[in-house]
């Protein structure tokens, strides 16, 4: 299915063009910095800004863990069926991701976070849990959210800062690893070269690389 996304978006008074990369289907087997060097070539231009899914780095990474695979423990089993509901995905609302955030971030982290996201919650404020468990556990996408890896928990990238710099070095472009969904969430989660890291943000609120089997797991913003 082909993203609906235009390739156009004004921000700051500025017309911005999106270029969604298509590529063929990554795998652990692939490095990252190689594919985006490799099929940016003939397409990159001079001032323009790379930026790739967070979760196809994860993929590269071997960070696409095999739900069947996962061994859930009591904590997971505790915490879970307490996260919030909500219409827009599944988060660490399933064994299976409430397993991997205590794996990642450790079992007193997310047990603090928990117990303070509650009280917290119950005065009105939400987001505190994610705050205090951090990237790791925020960055979790449950199995099915995924048409590349149906069956499979993504975990957040290792790195990301990391990740950036060596395409910026490869490819001569600013780059960024980021986290886009189709609610209108983006955020970067590592870049080099980039001033203002907001302004990519905002750049790609949209999701121009789409959400489903677009496969174009990264792309190049221009000015228009």
């Amino acid at each position: 299915m082909a993203s609906e996304h235009k390739p156009l978006i004004t921000v700051r008074n500025i017309v911005w063009r999106r270029v969604p990369v298509k590529t063929h289907r990554i795998t652990e087997q692939d490095n990252i910095v190689e594919v985006c060097d490799r099929y940016s070539k003939e397409l990159r231009k001079p001032g323009d800004v790379l930026f790739v899914s967070e979760k196809v780095c994860a993929v590269t990474q071997g960070r696409a863990i095999v739900a069947a695979s996962i061994k859930i423990g009591w904590l997971a089993k505790l915490l879970w069926p307490r996260v919030r509901k909500v219409s827009y995905g599944v988060g660490l609302r399933s064994p299976e991701t409430m397993q991997c955030a205590i794996n990642e971030c450790g079992h007193a982290r997310i047990l603090f976070a928990a117990i303070l996201g509650g009280l917290t919650r119950a005065l009105g404020r939400r987001g505190d849990f994610y705050r205090i468990a951090g990237m790791q556990a925020a960055t979790i996408d449950a199995h099915g959210t995924s048409p590349m890896q149906p069956d499979c928990v993504i975990l957040g990238p290792k790195n990301p800062d990391e990740i950036a710099k060596k395409i910026h070095a490869a490819t001569g472009l600013p780059a960024a690893v980021v986290d886009v969904n189709d609610i209108g969430g983006s955020w970067v989660l590592g870049s080099d070269g980039i001033d203002d890291v907001k302004l990519i943000e905002d750049i790609l609120r949209d999701n121009p690389l789409g959400q489903t089997d677009e496969q174009t797991p990264f792309g190049l913003i221009r000015r228009d």
